[in-house]
Protein backbone atom coordinates (compact mmCIF):
# COMPACT_ATOMS: atom_id res chain seq x y z
CA UNK A 1 0.00 0.00 0.00
CA UNK A 2 1.32 3.54 -0.94
CA UNK A 3 0.22 6.47 0.70
CA UNK A 4 0.57 10.63 0.04
CA UNK A 5 -1.09 13.42 2.12
CA UNK A 6 -3.41 16.15 1.10
CA UNK A 7 -6.31 17.93 2.70
CA UNK A 8 -9.72 18.65 2.49
CA UNK A 9 -11.89 21.56 4.55
CA UNK A 10 -13.64 21.38 7.55
CA UNK A 11 -15.45 24.64 8.10
CA UNK A 12 -12.66 27.03 7.00
CA UNK A 13 -9.39 24.91 8.40
CA UNK A 14 -7.76 22.37 6.53
CA UNK A 15 -8.14 18.33 7.83
CA UNK A 16 -5.34 16.43 6.48
CA UNK A 17 -6.27 13.46 4.39
CA UNK A 18 -4.52 10.41 3.64
CA UNK A 19 -4.21 9.21 -0.01
CA UNK A 20 -3.91 5.59 -0.02
CA UNK A 21 -3.82 3.13 -2.72
CA UNK A 22 -4.07 -0.87 -3.24
CA UNK A 23 -3.71 -2.51 -6.82
CA UNK A 24 -4.79 -5.85 -6.44
CA UNK A 25 -5.27 -8.46 -9.12
CA UNK A 26 -9.29 -9.50 -10.35
CA UNK A 27 -11.29 -7.99 -12.68
CA UNK A 28 -9.76 -4.67 -13.91
CA UNK A 29 -11.97 -1.73 -11.94
CA UNK A 30 -11.16 1.78 -10.31
CA UNK A 31 -12.95 2.96 -7.49
CA UNK A 32 -12.45 5.59 -4.26
CA UNK A 33 -13.65 5.63 -0.88
CA UNK A 34 -13.85 7.81 2.03
CA UNK A 35 -16.86 10.10 2.00
CA UNK A 36 -16.13 11.73 -1.51
CA UNK A 37 -18.48 14.07 -3.20
CA UNK A 38 -18.71 14.08 -6.75
CA UNK A 39 -15.74 16.44 -7.99
CA UNK A 40 -13.33 13.91 -6.57
CA UNK A 41 -15.52 10.64 -7.84
CA UNK A 42 -15.42 12.40 -11.52
CA UNK A 43 -11.24 12.50 -10.65
CA UNK A 44 -11.22 8.84 -12.27
CA UNK A 45 -11.98 10.03 -15.92
CA UNK A 46 -9.29 12.79 -15.70
CA UNK A 47 -6.70 10.62 -13.99
CA UNK A 48 -7.40 7.71 -16.84
CA UNK A 49 -6.89 10.52 -19.47
CA UNK A 50 -3.92 12.18 -18.09
CA UNK A 51 -2.16 8.89 -17.64
CA UNK A 52 -3.40 7.30 -21.28
CA UNK A 53 -1.75 11.05 -22.31
CA UNK A 54 1.48 10.67 -20.61
CA UNK A 55 2.45 7.21 -21.76
CA UNK A 56 1.61 5.18 -19.01
CA UNK A 57 -0.45 2.05 -19.62
CA UNK A 58 -3.35 1.73 -16.74
CA UNK A 59 -2.74 -0.73 -14.99
CA UNK A 60 -5.28 -3.81 -15.90
CA UNK A 61 -6.01 -4.53 -11.80
CA UNK A 62 -8.35 -3.89 -9.32
CA UNK A 63 -7.58 -0.52 -8.36
CA UNK A 64 -8.97 1.03 -4.91
CA UNK A 65 -8.14 4.56 -3.39
CA UNK A 66 -9.09 5.15 -0.03
CA UNK A 67 -9.46 8.73 1.51
CA UNK A 68 -9.19 8.36 4.90
CA UNK A 69 -10.38 9.48 7.55
CA UNK A 70 -13.35 8.07 6.09
CA UNK A 71 -15.68 9.17 8.01
CA UNK A 72 -14.89 13.08 7.09
CA UNK A 73 -16.52 14.43 4.04
CA UNK A 74 -14.51 15.60 1.04
CA UNK A 75 -14.42 18.05 -1.71
CA UNK A 76 -12.68 19.57 -4.42
CA UNK A 77 -10.41 19.02 -7.49
CA UNK A 78 -6.69 18.81 -5.44
CA UNK A 79 -6.75 14.79 -4.94
CA UNK A 80 -6.47 14.63 -8.38
CA UNK A 81 -2.56 14.60 -8.62
CA UNK A 82 -2.19 12.53 -5.72
CA UNK A 83 -4.37 9.68 -7.05
CA UNK A 84 -3.13 9.94 -10.03
CA UNK A 85 0.62 9.63 -8.68
CA UNK A 86 -0.39 6.49 -6.30
CA UNK A 87 -1.38 4.81 -9.42
CA UNK A 88 1.47 5.81 -11.40
CA UNK A 89 3.83 4.82 -8.90
CA UNK A 90 2.86 1.77 -7.25
CA UNK A 91 5.65 -0.48 -8.89
CA UNK A 92 7.97 1.60 -6.37
CA UNK A 93 9.47 0.72 -2.85
CA UNK A 94 9.87 4.06 -2.02
CA UNK A 95 7.81 6.09 0.80
CA UNK A 96 6.24 9.32 -0.30
CA UNK A 97 4.25 9.94 3.06
CA UNK A 98 6.28 12.76 3.86
CA UNK A 99 5.01 14.60 1.21
CA UNK A 100 1.82 16.81 0.75
CA UNK A 101 0.06 16.77 -2.87
CA UNK A 102 -2.10 19.17 -4.83
CA UNK A 103 -3.36 20.07 -7.97
CA UNK A 104 -6.31 19.54 -10.21
CA UNK A 105 -5.13 17.31 -13.69
CA UNK A 106 -6.21 18.58 -16.98
CA UNK A 107 -7.22 15.61 -19.55
CA UNK A 108 -3.65 16.12 -21.19
CA UNK A 109 -2.21 15.14 -17.87
CA UNK A 110 -1.21 19.23 -17.43
CA UNK A 111 -1.57 20.30 -13.72
CA UNK A 112 -3.94 23.54 -13.03
CA UNK A 113 -4.51 25.59 -10.22
CA UNK A 114 -7.28 25.66 -8.07
CA UNK A 115 -7.44 28.98 -6.08
CA UNK A 116 -8.74 26.99 -2.88
CA UNK A 117 -5.23 25.77 -2.60
CA UNK A 118 -4.12 29.07 -0.79
CA UNK A 119 -6.67 28.79 2.02
CA UNK A 120 -5.76 25.29 2.51
CA UNK A 121 -2.26 25.10 2.71
CA UNK A 122 -2.31 28.14 5.18
CA UNK A 123 -4.55 26.41 7.34
CA UNK A 124 -2.08 23.50 7.06
CA UNK A 125 1.01 26.02 7.65
CA UNK A 126 -0.18 27.06 10.65
CA UNK A 127 -1.10 23.74 12.40
CA UNK A 128 2.42 23.07 11.89
CA UNK A 129 1.86 19.65 9.95
CA UNK A 130 3.06 20.57 6.36
CA UNK A 131 6.33 20.63 4.98
CA UNK A 132 7.05 19.64 1.80
CA UNK A 133 4.41 19.65 -0.62
CA UNK A 134 3.65 18.94 -4.54
CA UNK A 135 1.81 22.01 -6.34
CA UNK A 136 0.39 23.51 -9.21
CA UNK A 137 3.38 25.72 -11.20
CA UNK A 138 1.34 28.06 -11.61
CA UNK A 139 0.43 28.56 -7.66
CA UNK A 140 4.08 29.22 -6.83
CA UNK A 141 4.35 32.99 -6.65
CA UNK A 142 0.98 32.74 -4.60
CA UNK A 143 2.15 29.81 -2.17
CA UNK A 144 5.49 30.99 -1.58
CA UNK A 145 4.12 33.95 0.70
CA UNK A 146 3.33 31.37 3.27
CA UNK A 147 6.46 30.44 6.04
CA UNK A 148 8.18 27.69 6.15
CA UNK A 149 7.11 25.78 3.43
CA UNK A 150 9.23 23.44 0.73
CA UNK A 151 7.59 24.07 -2.53
CA UNK A 152 7.91 22.37 -5.71
CA UNK A 153 6.10 23.22 -8.45
CA UNK A 154 4.87 20.93 -11.71
CA UNK A 155 3.64 21.51 -14.56
CA UNK A 156 2.56 18.51 -15.60
CA UNK A 157 1.99 14.48 -14.66
CA UNK A 158 5.25 13.91 -15.72
CA UNK A 159 7.17 16.37 -14.01
CA UNK A 160 5.47 15.60 -10.65
CA UNK A 161 6.35 11.71 -11.39
CA UNK A 162 9.88 12.56 -11.86
CA UNK A 163 9.86 14.36 -9.05
CA UNK A 164 9.20 11.56 -6.47
CA UNK A 165 11.02 9.12 -8.48
CA UNK A 166 14.29 11.04 -7.52
CA UNK A 167 12.98 12.32 -4.26
CA UNK A 168 15.93 12.05 -2.63
CA UNK A 169 17.58 14.85 -4.59
CA UNK A 170 14.47 17.45 -5.58
CA UNK A 171 15.09 20.73 -4.39
CA UNK A 172 12.54 23.49 -4.20
CA UNK A 173 11.36 25.37 -7.05
CA UNK A 174 11.99 29.02 -5.53
CA UNK A 175 12.86 30.40 -2.03
CA UNK A 176 9.97 32.10 0.18
CA UNK A 177 8.47 35.04 -0.78
CA UNK A 178 8.65 38.16 0.68
CA UNK A 179 5.63 41.25 1.65
CA UNK A 180 7.50 44.40 -0.82
CA UNK A 181 5.97 47.12 1.97
CA UNK A 182 7.27 49.08 4.83
CA UNK A 183 7.67 47.93 8.08
CA UNK A 184 8.98 48.43 11.76
CA UNK A 185 10.22 45.57 13.42
CA UNK A 186 9.55 46.01 17.64
CA UNK A 187 10.51 42.55 19.85
CA UNK A 188 11.35 40.71 16.61
CA UNK A 189 7.99 41.08 15.02
CA UNK A 190 7.60 43.04 11.39
CA UNK A 191 4.36 45.39 11.14
CA UNK A 192 3.66 46.46 7.70
CA UNK A 193 1.69 48.88 5.98
CA UNK A 194 1.03 50.70 3.01
CA UNK A 195 1.43 54.82 1.93
CA UNK A 196 -1.49 53.96 -0.62
CA UNK A 197 -4.71 55.73 -0.25
CA UNK A 198 -7.17 55.12 -2.98
CA UNK A 199 -10.03 57.64 -1.22
CA UNK A 200 -8.39 60.03 1.03
CA UNK A 201 -9.72 61.91 4.10
CA UNK A 202 -8.99 65.33 2.15
CA UNK A 203 -12.21 65.00 0.43
CA UNK A 204 -13.54 65.02 3.24
CA UNK A 205 -14.70 68.86 4.29
CA UNK A 206 -15.84 69.96 7.64
CA UNK A 207 -16.82 67.44 10.06
CA UNK A 208 -13.82 67.34 12.86
CA UNK A 209 -15.54 66.00 15.58
CA UNK A 210 -16.23 62.99 13.50
CA UNK A 211 -12.72 63.01 11.59
CA UNK A 212 -11.13 62.63 15.28
CA UNK A 213 -13.28 60.00 16.44
CA UNK A 214 -12.39 58.24 13.72
CA UNK A 215 -8.82 58.63 14.47
CA UNK A 216 -9.60 57.64 18.23
CA UNK A 217 -11.31 54.44 16.69
CA UNK A 218 -8.64 53.72 14.22
CA UNK A 219 -5.84 53.77 16.31
CA UNK A 220 -7.50 51.13 18.93
CA UNK A 221 -9.66 49.56 17.00
CA UNK A 222 -12.94 50.24 18.82
CA UNK A 223 -16.52 49.79 17.18
CA UNK A 224 -17.92 53.46 16.25
CA UNK A 225 -21.74 54.32 15.40
CA UNK A 226 -22.22 57.60 12.80
CA UNK A 227 -25.37 59.45 13.23
CA UNK A 228 -26.23 62.14 11.32
CA UNK A 229 -28.39 63.65 8.04
CA UNK A 230 -28.54 62.12 4.85
CA UNK A 231 -25.39 62.95 2.85
CA UNK A 232 -23.41 64.79 5.66
CA UNK A 233 -20.35 62.42 5.23
CA UNK A 234 -21.35 59.28 7.45
CA UNK A 235 -20.40 56.28 4.36
CA UNK A 236 -17.97 58.69 2.76
CA UNK A 237 -16.01 58.44 6.06
CA UNK A 238 -16.41 54.69 6.48
CA UNK A 239 -14.84 53.96 3.56
CA UNK A 240 -11.76 55.98 3.86
CA UNK A 241 -11.26 54.27 7.36
CA UNK A 242 -9.95 51.06 6.13
CA UNK A 243 -6.40 53.09 5.07
CA UNK A 244 -5.46 54.31 8.22
CA UNK A 245 -6.10 51.89 9.89
CA UNK A 246 -2.89 50.18 12.14
CA UNK A 247 0.30 48.39 10.40
CA UNK A 248 -0.39 44.14 10.10
CA UNK A 249 1.71 42.03 10.84
CA UNK A 250 2.82 39.27 8.32
CA UNK A 251 0.11 36.61 10.34
CA UNK A 252 -2.87 38.90 9.70
CA UNK A 253 -1.79 39.63 6.06
CA UNK A 254 -1.63 35.93 5.76
CA UNK A 255 -5.32 35.68 7.37
CA UNK A 256 -6.82 38.48 5.04
CA UNK A 257 -5.44 36.79 2.15
CA UNK A 258 -6.88 33.15 2.47
CA UNK A 259 -10.56 34.84 3.24
CA UNK A 260 -10.00 36.83 0.53
CA UNK A 261 -9.17 33.36 -1.31
CA UNK A 262 -12.42 31.61 0.17
CA UNK A 263 -14.30 34.06 -0.95
CA UNK A 264 -13.20 33.46 -4.43
CA UNK A 265 -10.75 36.77 -5.14
CA UNK A 266 -7.69 36.77 -6.15
CA UNK A 267 -5.04 37.45 -2.64
CA UNK A 268 -3.31 40.45 -2.79
CA UNK A 269 -0.89 40.08 0.66
CA UNK A 270 -1.28 43.96 0.76
CA UNK A 271 -1.13 45.58 3.98
CA UNK A 272 -4.84 46.87 4.09
CA UNK A 273 -7.59 45.45 5.95
CA UNK A 274 -10.78 44.52 3.91
CA UNK A 275 -14.33 46.27 4.81
CA UNK A 276 -17.37 44.30 4.54
CA UNK A 277 -20.78 45.85 3.76
CA UNK A 278 -23.71 43.57 3.66
CA UNK A 279 -26.86 45.22 2.50
CA UNK A 280 -29.71 45.90 5.45
CA UNK A 281 -31.86 43.33 3.06
CA UNK A 282 -29.35 40.33 4.05
CA UNK A 283 -30.46 37.24 5.66
CA UNK A 284 -29.38 36.05 9.05
CA UNK A 285 -27.51 33.08 6.86
CA UNK A 286 -25.19 35.41 5.04
CA UNK A 287 -24.46 37.63 7.39
CA UNK A 288 -23.32 34.85 9.36
CA UNK A 289 -22.95 32.47 7.74
CA UNK A 290 -25.19 28.77 7.75
CA UNK A 291 -25.79 26.05 5.22
CA UNK A 292 -27.95 22.80 5.92
CA UNK A 293 -25.27 20.52 5.10
CA UNK A 294 -21.99 22.48 5.58
CA UNK A 295 -21.73 25.68 7.44
CA UNK A 296 -20.34 28.85 5.00
CA UNK A 297 -18.65 31.29 6.18
CA UNK A 298 -20.17 34.80 5.84
CA UNK A 299 -19.91 38.11 6.35
CA UNK A 300 -18.86 38.21 9.85
CA UNK A 301 -16.45 36.02 9.28
CA UNK A 302 -15.05 37.43 6.44
CA UNK A 303 -14.33 40.59 8.33
CA UNK A 304 -12.09 39.24 10.66
CA UNK A 305 -8.88 41.73 11.28
CA UNK A 306 -10.80 43.93 9.01
CA UNK A 307 -13.73 46.52 9.10
CA UNK A 308 -17.71 45.60 9.16
CA UNK A 309 -19.79 48.08 8.23
CA UNK A 310 -23.41 48.33 8.52
CA UNK A 311 -24.52 51.23 6.58
CA UNK A 312 -28.68 52.55 7.47
CA UNK A 313 -28.03 50.44 10.91
CA UNK A 314 -31.93 50.94 11.99
CA UNK A 315 -33.13 49.02 9.02
CA UNK A 316 -30.97 45.68 9.54
CA UNK A 317 -33.17 42.90 11.08
CA UNK A 318 -33.72 42.82 14.91
CA UNK A 319 -32.34 39.15 14.31
CA UNK A 320 -29.39 40.08 12.88
CA UNK A 321 -28.38 42.87 15.27
CA UNK A 322 -29.00 40.69 18.47
CA UNK A 323 -27.07 38.32 17.04
CA UNK A 324 -24.29 40.49 16.26
CA UNK A 325 -23.34 41.09 20.11
CA UNK A 326 -22.15 37.66 20.49
CA UNK A 327 -18.95 38.18 17.98
CA UNK A 328 -18.93 41.50 19.02
CA UNK A 329 -17.90 40.83 22.85
CA UNK A 330 -16.21 37.27 22.13
CA UNK A 331 -14.68 38.08 18.14
CA UNK A 332 -15.89 34.74 17.24
CA UNK A 333 -19.56 33.35 15.32
CA UNK A 334 -20.25 29.74 16.42
CA UNK A 335 -22.63 28.05 13.75
CA UNK A 336 -24.88 25.08 14.82
CA UNK A 337 -26.59 22.73 12.66
CA UNK A 338 -27.65 18.92 12.83
CA UNK A 339 -24.50 18.14 10.53
CA UNK A 340 -22.07 20.40 11.31
CA UNK A 341 -21.03 22.83 14.62
CA UNK A 342 -18.50 25.20 13.56
CA UNK A 343 -16.40 28.12 15.16
CA UNK A 344 -14.98 30.94 13.12
CA UNK A 345 -12.79 33.77 14.23
CA UNK A 346 -14.44 37.18 13.82
CA UNK A 347 -11.93 39.91 15.86
CA UNK A 348 -13.75 43.34 13.22
CA UNK A 349 -14.09 46.71 13.48
CA UNK A 350 -17.70 47.11 13.92
CA UNK A 351 -18.74 50.62 11.95
CA UNK A 352 -22.19 51.61 11.83
CA UNK A 353 -24.65 54.71 10.28
CA UNK A 354 -27.71 55.65 10.89
CA UNK A 355 -29.98 58.86 10.30
CA UNK A 356 -31.47 60.23 13.18
CA UNK A 357 -34.96 59.44 11.99
CA UNK A 358 -36.68 57.68 9.58
CA UNK A 359 -36.94 61.12 7.28
CA UNK A 360 -33.41 62.08 7.99
CA UNK A 361 -33.85 65.53 8.77
CA UNK A 362 -34.76 66.10 12.56
CA UNK A 363 -30.89 66.95 12.90
CA UNK A 364 -30.84 69.42 10.10
CA UNK A 365 -31.54 73.08 10.74
CA UNK A 366 -32.86 74.07 7.10
CA UNK A 367 -35.35 71.04 6.81
CA UNK A 368 -38.12 70.10 8.33
CA UNK A 369 -38.71 66.45 10.05
CA UNK A 370 -42.17 65.19 9.13
CA UNK A 371 -41.41 62.65 11.63
CA UNK A 372 -43.53 62.15 14.81
CA UNK A 373 -42.18 61.43 17.94
CA UNK A 374 -43.58 57.58 17.76
CA UNK A 375 -41.54 56.86 14.79
CA UNK A 376 -38.47 58.50 15.66
CA UNK A 377 -39.20 56.27 19.22
CA UNK A 378 -39.84 53.19 17.15
CA UNK A 379 -36.87 53.42 14.89
CA UNK A 380 -33.68 54.70 17.61
CA UNK A 381 -35.71 51.31 19.35
CA UNK A 382 -34.64 49.26 16.75
CA UNK A 383 -31.01 49.67 18.67
CA UNK A 384 -31.10 47.69 21.96
CA UNK A 385 -29.36 49.22 24.92
CA UNK A 386 -27.39 45.65 25.26
CA UNK A 387 -26.20 46.07 21.43
CA UNK A 388 -25.64 49.90 21.98
CA UNK A 389 -23.30 49.25 24.95
CA UNK A 390 -21.15 47.00 22.77
CA UNK A 391 -20.41 50.39 20.98
CA UNK A 392 -17.31 52.19 22.06
CA UNK A 393 -17.97 55.52 19.77
CA UNK A 394 -20.79 57.36 19.11
CA UNK A 395 -20.45 60.66 16.90
CA UNK A 396 -23.26 62.86 15.70
CA UNK A 397 -22.48 64.26 12.71
CA UNK A 398 -22.42 68.28 11.87
CA UNK A 399 -24.49 70.06 9.30
CA UNK A 400 -23.12 70.52 6.17
CA UNK A 401 -21.82 74.08 5.73
CA UNK A 402 -20.67 76.58 2.93
CA UNK A 403 -17.32 77.59 5.28
CA UNK A 404 -16.41 73.98 5.85
CA UNK A 405 -12.68 73.13 4.60
CA UNK A 406 -10.69 70.23 4.25
CA UNK A 407 -8.32 69.57 6.89
CA UNK A 408 -6.13 66.26 8.02
CA UNK A 409 -5.25 63.74 4.55
CA UNK A 410 -5.55 60.23 5.34
CA UNK A 411 -2.08 60.40 5.49
CA UNK A 412 -1.30 62.78 7.95
CA UNK A 413 -4.19 60.20 10.55
CA UNK A 414 -1.74 57.43 9.39
CA UNK A 415 0.85 58.46 10.65
CA UNK A 416 -0.68 59.18 14.01
CA UNK A 417 -2.45 55.57 14.04
CA UNK A 418 1.35 54.29 13.64
CA UNK A 419 2.39 56.43 16.09
CA UNK A 420 -0.14 55.27 18.85
CA UNK A 421 0.36 51.64 17.56
CA UNK A 422 4.28 52.01 18.39
CA UNK A 423 3.54 53.20 21.50
CA UNK A 424 1.24 50.48 22.71
CA UNK A 425 3.58 47.69 20.78
CA UNK A 426 6.56 49.33 23.24
CA UNK A 427 4.33 48.94 25.77
CA UNK A 428 4.15 45.20 25.73
CA UNK A 429 0.61 45.21 24.60
CA UNK A 430 -0.56 42.15 22.06
CA UNK A 431 -3.37 43.32 21.61
CA UNK A 432 -5.61 46.48 20.21
CA UNK A 433 -6.77 48.88 23.19
CA UNK A 434 -10.34 48.06 22.29
CA UNK A 435 -9.65 44.03 22.63
CA UNK A 436 -8.25 43.99 26.14
CA UNK A 437 -9.94 41.51 28.33
CA UNK A 438 -9.82 43.00 32.60
CA UNK A 439 -6.43 41.94 33.54
CA UNK A 440 -4.96 43.92 30.65
CA UNK A 441 -7.22 46.93 31.78
CA UNK A 442 -5.41 46.27 35.06
CA UNK A 443 -1.80 46.37 33.72
CA UNK A 444 -2.27 49.34 30.60
CA UNK A 445 -4.93 51.42 31.25
CA UNK A 446 -3.25 53.50 34.55
CA UNK A 447 -5.34 56.81 35.49
CA UNK A 448 -4.06 59.55 37.21
CA UNK A 449 -5.00 60.43 40.64
CA UNK A 450 -7.54 63.75 38.83
CA UNK A 451 -8.44 61.01 36.00
CA UNK A 452 -10.15 58.39 38.93
CA UNK A 453 -11.37 61.24 40.28
CA UNK A 454 -13.74 62.03 37.28
CA UNK A 455 -14.12 58.44 36.44
CA UNK A 456 -15.64 58.19 39.87
CA UNK A 457 -18.27 60.87 39.26
CA UNK A 458 -19.10 59.88 35.87
CA UNK A 459 -20.06 56.04 36.89
CA UNK A 460 -22.76 57.96 39.96
CA UNK A 461 -23.98 60.73 37.46
CA UNK A 462 -24.26 58.39 34.42
CA UNK A 463 -24.90 54.96 35.94
CA UNK A 464 -22.53 53.14 33.95
CA UNK A 465 -22.51 49.97 33.20
CA UNK A 466 -19.37 47.11 34.06
CA UNK A 467 -18.74 47.03 30.21
CA UNK A 468 -19.27 50.82 29.66
CA UNK A 469 -16.73 51.59 32.50
CA UNK A 470 -14.45 49.49 30.51
CA UNK A 471 -15.05 50.40 27.32
CA UNK A 472 -14.21 54.60 29.04
CA UNK A 473 -10.78 53.11 30.27
CA UNK A 474 -10.00 51.95 27.01
CA UNK A 475 -11.30 54.41 24.76
CA UNK A 476 -9.17 56.97 27.63
CA UNK A 477 -6.03 54.90 26.65
CA UNK A 478 -6.39 55.08 23.03
CA UNK A 479 -6.40 59.00 22.92
CA UNK A 480 -3.52 59.21 25.72
CA UNK A 481 -1.85 56.89 23.10
CA UNK A 482 -2.07 59.48 20.25
CA UNK A 483 -0.73 62.01 22.88
CA UNK A 484 1.77 59.54 23.60
CA UNK A 485 1.53 60.28 27.09
CA UNK A 486 1.98 56.80 29.81
CA UNK A 487 -0.73 57.68 32.40
CA UNK A 488 -4.59 58.41 31.27
CA UNK A 489 -4.62 61.89 32.40
CA UNK A 490 -8.08 63.81 33.00
CA UNK A 491 -8.18 65.66 29.38
CA UNK A 492 -8.42 62.35 27.85
CA UNK A 493 -11.16 60.78 30.15
CA UNK A 494 -13.20 63.73 29.52
CA UNK A 495 -12.52 63.36 25.82
CA UNK A 496 -13.56 59.44 25.92
CA UNK A 497 -16.65 59.97 27.88
CA UNK A 498 -17.83 63.23 25.62
CA UNK A 499 -18.30 59.84 22.79
CA UNK A 500 -20.62 57.98 24.91
CA UNK A 501 -24.32 57.32 24.06
CA UNK A 502 -26.35 59.87 25.33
Amino acid sequence: MKQVSCATYEGIDAKVVQVESTLTKGLPSFSIVGMANTAITEAKERVKSALLCNEFSFPPKRITINLAPSDVRKEGSQFDLSIALMIALDYLESDFSDWFVFGELGLDGSVKENLHLYPLMLSLANQKIIKKVIVPHASLSKLSKIPNLELYGVKTLSEAIELLKNQDTAHPSMEQGTIEYPFYEIDGEKYFYAKEYEEDFIDVKGQEVAKRATLICAAGFHNIIYEGSPGCGKSMIAKRLRYILPPMNMSEILDIAKLDALDLKEPEFKPHRNIRSPHHSSTLASVFGGGSHKAMIGEVGLAHKSVLFFDELPHFSKSILEALREPMEDSKIRISRVNSKVEYPADFLFVGAMNPCPCGNLLNDSKECRCSELEISRYKNRLSDPFLDRIDLNVVMQNVSAEDKPSYSSEELHKMVVGAHIVAKNRGQKNFNAKLNDRDIEKYCLLSQEAKEILDMAINRFALSFRSIKKVQKVSRTIADLDASELIEKKHLLEALSYRRR
